[in-house]
């Protein structure tokens, strides 16, 4: 017998040709050679619940015999699936792709390993195989049928009903009823009985993929798809489940979700014995201990389950398969098991790049046997999105066009004209299809006298009791009644491959011709303003300008005075230009798409058809896709601001070049602020996205591609998100370091920055103002100097290991006072306000928990800070100084400043108040651009002015086209409010800026545009929310 026995596969029972790309190897690669030896038989259980049997060599690892199912069945997209078998112990583990075969199934003659899914994506669109979306749904049903997927009625009856359609065809009350007798999918089904066959009398001409596509949109929202519960204990010995998931790490009681740890925030995992562990990260907001510890049945149990959250872990989060450790000479110490086979992220390149050939298969239980497409041809137009139930309303699209750059307007339009002239032709593959259904070609077909009636109906919101469509006028239903829109297509990867086009499918035409006359322009003005998702665009667009605008501070700005001067090392630049570049190209043109789609919507183009250009979502999907080809870049940049601070460190020379660029005018931000830009932009486009998905209902034309480009920044900015964090506590410790003297070593791994701010300390000379800076180790109090940098010096430090806190105000008569007591020192300081004081002692009290649960005192302090031991009753040179000077500081800021003498430990001190890094990273989120009317206290006229909110600052251009700004209005300590009656501002969408004397009205050009500048400028002005409503609503954003 050969290595593996070959059994005739149900794709060569149908005359298909055999495929020999085995799931897990790329392109290019043959299967790798299988141990010789003697042969073991292995029965398989299929989803389909049928039995097959494989023989494969005892010393052969387990992935010959994955590869060799997958294999069987043709499977490109074999990744997400695992062989699950119980072991010696009756405890149901995976099988380990690394080793032997024999080592884990020790009697293969009494177990049957079942073929089941083990990696569920978050989207379903995401799998891009009729064939895995088909097994997929056959786990879904088996999950059902077995209780682990529970849900409501309504959500169970939907899923049946969805099943039925898969296996019986179209409606018919009788055959339903009959097929309900004989199959039973869930407990209790009799119940469901009226309701599953109500459902189902909407699926009419609904596809086997349609179907196993709706049914995934179902599944995928319920809480417990894809759960596998792991009873366990907590530390109070509660009985909980534990699971994992592609986001993280899940916490059930019964079958209800009551926690979740995203791997965003788990820092380490492991076990010992039968305590399974949980390292969370650091976090300024958590009540959760450092570490969390859960009890399970034994130490096999537990060793499972940790091995399950690795190879999650490693699936959806990592870019390529782990390397494997090098093996030690002496002794190892712990587990050496790894994830093996590829990541998500390299199943969908390979698919994308079409390494495989599309076969047919078969279905059992089915009347229909689906026909994966067999177009050759990778382009965007291969495939439609199937038809929407009106149970399942919204869609959240994965993957992309295949292409880089997606599919164009002028593309989609020739898609259409191409389709009207095709006529209505068949594929001979699929007799029963419809008219509007694709061809073999990818082609969607419409004959022409339909689309003028599907491009008035293409809502589909208004439910109609219109007839079945007959046979030679038939076209695409949306559920509810209204037409579906079947001329364009979208990529092949998106949804199932042979169907019917979907009203959320955004077509190029999606309303009726109308021309527009000129009498109508002034009613165009005043109609657009009310659009809230051309507004939302139109932020986009204004947005993008500027952001297009930092990269020129970096790829021409600096690239150009570098090229004038040798103090940066050709390392150095091949690292930080060659990043950039790219980007400013995509994203000049991705501004220009933009541009002209605004245009277009305005009316303001060539274009004589009103409305048909009414969206952004398309534009949107394809950039964002296209953004995915240059992930590489975005990840260099985390490299480049590293080794751009440590060249900085290395060489004065470099140092002085750096802060002399900083004093252009070009570069309003610290240099080191513009390296991060790529990964903030990210969160922005992210934002955008979620507001739209908001705004438009499940029918509209563009929420199909708004929610497809969502889930693909969602993946981009989950993938990112540790390293963003990590670089902007970098960032900000040396941002840090410039404005502070007496401190060499500030940046040590390890230490976080969590809070800046001014507080008065006490002393024999009374409360004297201080800037203080909290780290998670250390306490640093500095005074403002009298230097030309304007920088502030180190006057003391406290470590926080074994300090103590306390209020205070009683016993020194200082309104909100706190005494701080260290091991070696104690000092008195007091607070601005009320809420000042609170934000302190918060902030403060969880830094000394995270010192405390650190190995011990920290070794690294700040070298040259000289230490503090003064009292109250004690006074020096250093104290007067800054008493002096406190008069001469207080300056207006919108003047004028020497270096760094704006920078927010500056407006800090001036404005007597603090900020937090959580702070930082929300005014990251809540960045803004657009033209505003600005009007001064005691003006008349309103001022056009195109303004910059970033970094808690406002910046004031003439024109976006400006290089710089005129001016900036640092934020902090201001109050925002809309005009009273008696300011006499007669005017729509003003707000009001006033600290002190200092007043300003601002006025946008809408509703919506006023309500997003109010919203970013309060999370400026109002930093002293509670930090769990901060944290909130960072959780919001992640994932």
């Amino acid at each position: 017998m050969g290595e593996i026995e070959q059994k005739p596969t149900p794709a060569s029972r149908l005359g298909a040709p055999e495929n020999s790309g085995i799931s897990t190897l790329e392109r290019g690669q043959k299967p790798p050679p299988t141990p010789s030896g003697k042969l073991m038989t292995v029965k398989i259980q299929m989803l389909d619940d049928t039995q097959e049997t494989f023989e494969v060599p005892q010393r052969a690892p387990g992935k010959v015999l994955l590869d060799a199912v997958c294999n069987h069945l043709n499977l490109v997209e074999g990744d997400y699936f695992g062989l699950e078998f119980p072991d010696h112990k009756k405890i149901m583990v995976w099988l380990d792709l690394l080793k032997p075969i024999a080592k884990q199934i020790r009697r293969p003659k009494h177990v049957v390993v079942k073929f089941v899914v083990k990696f569920f994506p978050p989207d379903h669109t995401q799998l891009q195989e009729e064939l895995t979306r088909y097994l997929f749904a056959l786990q879904v049903k088996q999950d059902l049928a077995q209780g682990r997927l529970t849900c409501n009625d309504t959500s169970a009856a939907l899923l049946i009903s969805h099943i039925v359609q898969s296996e019986i065809g179209d409606f018919d009350e009788a055959s339903d009823r009959e097929h309900l007798a004989k199959n039973k999918y869930v407990p209790q089904q009799d119940a469901l009985e009226d309701k599953i066959v109500e459902f189902h009398h909407s699926h009419i001409g609904q596809t086997p993929a349609e179907s196993d596509f709706q049914l995934l949109e179902v599944a995928r929202r319920l809480e417990m798809y894809g759960i596998r519960l792991h009873p366990a204990k907590d530390r109070e010995g509660t009985k909980i489940n534990l699971a994992v998931a592609n986001t993280g790490i899940l916490v059930f009681q019964g079958f209800t979700k009551i926690n979740a740890f995203n791997w965003a925030k788990v820092r380490k995992l492991s076990f010992k014995r039968k305590r399974f562990l949980i390292k969370l990260r650091p976090d300024v907001n958590s009540s959760y201990q450092d570490t969390l510890e859960f009890l399970m049945a034994g130490r096999d149990f537990c060793k499972a389950f940790w091995k399950i959250c690795v190879e999650h872990h490693a699936f959806f989060r990592l870019f390529e398969e782990p390397k494997p450790k090098p093996k030690p000479v002496l002794f190892s110490r712990g587990s050496s098991f790894r994830f093996s086979g590829r990541t998500q992220k390299q199943v969908l390149d390979y698919v994308k790049e079409g390494g495989h050939k599309k076969v047919q298969f078969e279905r059992k239980h089915s009347k229909i046997n689906s026909t994966r497409s067999l177009a050759s041809q990778p382009t965007a137009s291969n495939s439609e999105v199937p038809k929407q139930s009106p149970q399942s309303a919204s869609l959240t699209l994965g993957e992309g066009s295949e292409s880089p750059g997606g599919q164009s307007c002028q593309q989609a339009k020739e898609a259409k004209v191409s389709a009207l002239e095709s006529g209505p032709h068949q594929s001979p593959a699929l007799s029963k299809s419809p008219p509007g259904s694709k061809a073999a070609d990818g082609t969607a077909m419409v004959p022409p006298e339909e689309e003028e009636e599907e491009e008035g109906g293409k809502e589909g919101t208004q439910p109609s009791n219109r007839q079945p469509p007959q046979p030679s006028t038939e076209l695409s239903m949306n559920l509810q009644g209204g037409v579906a829109t079947t001329n364009v297509t979208l990529s092949p990867n998106l949804s199932p491959d042979t169907k019917q086009a979907s009203p959320l499918v955004s077509p190029l035409l999606n309303d009726q011709a109308c021309p527009r006359t000129d009498d109508e322009e002034e009613g165009r003005r005043k109609r657009f303003p009310t659009d809230k998702a051309y507004f939302i665009a139109k932020e986009v667009s204004t947005t993008e300008r500027t952001y297009l605008k930092d990269l020129e501070v970096i790829a021409s700005w600096l690239q150009s005075t570098v090229s004038k001067d040798d103090s940066m090392p050709e390392a150095l630049k091949s690292l930080i230009f060659p990043n950039f570049e790219p980007l400013h190209k995509f994203h000049t043109n991705f501004l220009k798409e933009i541009e002209q789609r605004l245009a277009l919507w305005e009316g303001r183009s060539n274009a004589h058809i009103r409305g048909d250009y009414q969206r952004i979502g398309d534009v949107l999907l394809k950039n964002i896709q296209g953004m995915k080809h240059l992930a590489t870049h975005l990840w260099k940049h985390s490299e480049a601001l590293e080794a751009l601070e440590n060249s900085i460190k290395g060489s004065r020379r470099l140092e002085h070049f750096c802060r002399d660029f900083e004093l252009q005018k070009v570069c309003y931000l610290p240099l080191n602020t513009f390296l991060l830009r790529p990964l903030h932009r990210l969160m922005h486009y992210k934002q955008v996205l979620e507001r739209l998905c908001k705004h438009h209902p499940p029918s509209h034309a563009d929420f199909r591609d708004c929610r497809a480009a969502l889930a693909e920044i969602t993946e981009m900015v989950a993938q990112l998100h540790g390293t963003m964090i990590k670089m902007e506590n970098f960032q900000k410790l040396h941002e840090l370091k410039k404005d502070l003297i007496g401190v060499d070593n500030l940046v040590i791994p390890g230490r976080e920055f969590i809070r800046l701010g001014s507080l008065s300390k006490l002393s024999g000379k009374g409360l004297q103002q201080r800037m203080f800076f909290l780290f998670n180790d250390v306490l640093l109090y500095t005074s403002r100097g009298l230097t030309a940098s304007n920088q502030f010096k180190v006057h003391g430090q406290l470590p926080l290991y074994g300090m103590t806190m306390e209020e205070s105000e009683e016993e020194w008569g200082v309104p909100h006072c706190l005494t701080l007591r260290g091991q070696r020192q104690s000092i008195i300081v007091a607070a601005s306000s009320r809420s000042e004081m609170e934000k302190w002692m918060e902030d403060i009290q969880m830094a000394i928990d995270l010192a405390e649960k650190s190995s011990g005192p920290t070794s690294e302090l700040l070298a040259s800070s000289p230490p503090d031991n003064k009292s109250p009753d004690e006074t020096t040179a250093a104290d007067q100084e800054s008493e002096d000077d406190l008069s001469a500081s207080r300056t207006s800021l919108e003047r004028q400043a020497p270096h760094r003498g704006n920078t927010m430990v500056h407006v800090c001190w001036h404005r007597n108040t603090s900020v937090s890094m959580v702070d930082f990273s929300i005014a990251v989120e809540n960045q803004l651009s657009g033209n505003l009317l600005r009007k001064f206290k005691n003006s008349n006229g309103w001022q056009k002015l195109w303004v910059v909110f970033t970094n808690f600052c406002l910046f004031f251009y003439k024109s976006h086209q400006d290089n710089h700004p005129l001016a900036s209005l640092p934020l902090l300590g201001y109050s925002l409010t809309v005009p009273s009656e008696s300011e006499n501002i007669h005017k729509d969408y003003v707000f009001k800026l006033h600290f002190k004397s200092h007043v300003y009205y601002f006025r946008a050009e809408s509703e919506y545009t006023f309500e997003r500048w109010m919203e970013v400028i309060r999370s400026a002005t109002t930093c002293s929310a509670s930090r769990a409503h901060i944290l909130s609503h960072k959780e919001s954003h992640l994932y």
